[in-house]
């Protein structure tokens, strides 16, 4: 069978480990892998065709996002599925979605008019951050209304969160389909480049974590969890994530690539669940 990585631009540009490792164990068990960068190519956009027998989307960007649709339209098989993969990155989706199925997640306001948020930041703390942003960039603390000033005007929606208080770091979530891990470290705008401190999975944790992959209909996923005062919270969700810090994870992400190659595994966007709660209809003041 032949499979094919889209795969993103890495900062540093070195192969990731695991991928490596990855790579090596399903090649051993005969299977073709190829693996390329959206961006570092050429295609005909009408004339996108599939190839290969699965394609596995690693790389978050608008191009792969692109491409990895034209291909779900013809058919392809896609690994998270390409529904899913646009549900997770869009994070006004996202963020109903996992609320809707109960998980944890900080108050989320949307907006095209930061001036609009100055209400809101005399009331709390705000994490403003991309809606379709990835790697931690572009997240600003807003913990004053005239904080909103220092920031930029964008040009399309945004984003922001209630700012919740942790506890000094960041706990990482990594899945491989039932299989959950976690790890610890400080955040910083290149922390998505430092592997973290394992450290083991409480029932609680593991819980919230499998519960966002059904959500978003996801196998290969991680996410951020800030523990503040009122318990875990989800504050960010990504689909096939680095799984720095994690030990010994080729294997089994090997292993969850070949189930699902051979039809063992599936997967699909689950239709939304209704929220347990009032709901706020759009443009209420």
């Amino acid at each position: 069978m032949k499979l094919y990585f889209l795969l993103v631009r890495r900062i540093p540009p070195e192969p990731s480990p695991v991928l490596v490792d990855v790579f090596e164990l399903l090649r051993r068990r005969r299977f073709r892998v190829d693996a390329g960068i959206a961006e570092e190519t050429v295609v005909q956009a009408d004339r996108v065709q599939i190839t290969h027998d699965l394609y596995v989307l690693k790389s978050h960007t608008e191009l792969s996002l692109s491409l990895a649709g034209a291909l779900d339209t013809q058919g392809a098989r896609l690994l998270n599925p390409h529904a899913s993969c646009i549900a997770t990155q869009n994070k006004i989706v996202a963020s109903r979605r996992l609320r809707a199925a109960g998980v944890p997640v900080p108050r989320t306001w949307v907006t095209g008019d930061l001036d609009l948020l100055r209400r809101i930041a005399a009331e709390t703390p705000l994490i403003v951050k991309p809606y379709l942003g990835h790697r931690g960039a572009g997240i600003h603390l807003v913990r004053k209304p005239s904080d909103l000033r220092d920031l930029s005007p964008e040009d399309g929606p945004i984003m922001a969160q209630e700012y919740v208080v942790g506890q000094g770091e960041d706990v990482k979530l990594y899945v491989v389909g039932d299989n959950v891990f976690a790890v610890r470290k400080p955040f910083s705008p290149t922390s998505f480049t430092v592997p973290g401190r394992p450290c083991a999975v409480d029932s609680d944790l593991r819980a919230i974590a499998l519960r966002c992959g059904e959500a978003l209909g996801l196998g290969l996923y991680g996410l951020d969890v800030m523990e503040g005062a009122g318990g875990p919270v989800v504050v960010d969700l990504n689909y096939f994530p680095g799984y720095k810090g994690v030990p010994d994870v080729a294997p089994l992400i090997a292993d969850y690539i070949e189930r699902f190659a051979v039809g063992e595994e599936t997967l699909e966007m689950p239709p939304p669940s209704l929220a347990d709660e009032v709901g706020e209809p759009i443009g209420r003041e």
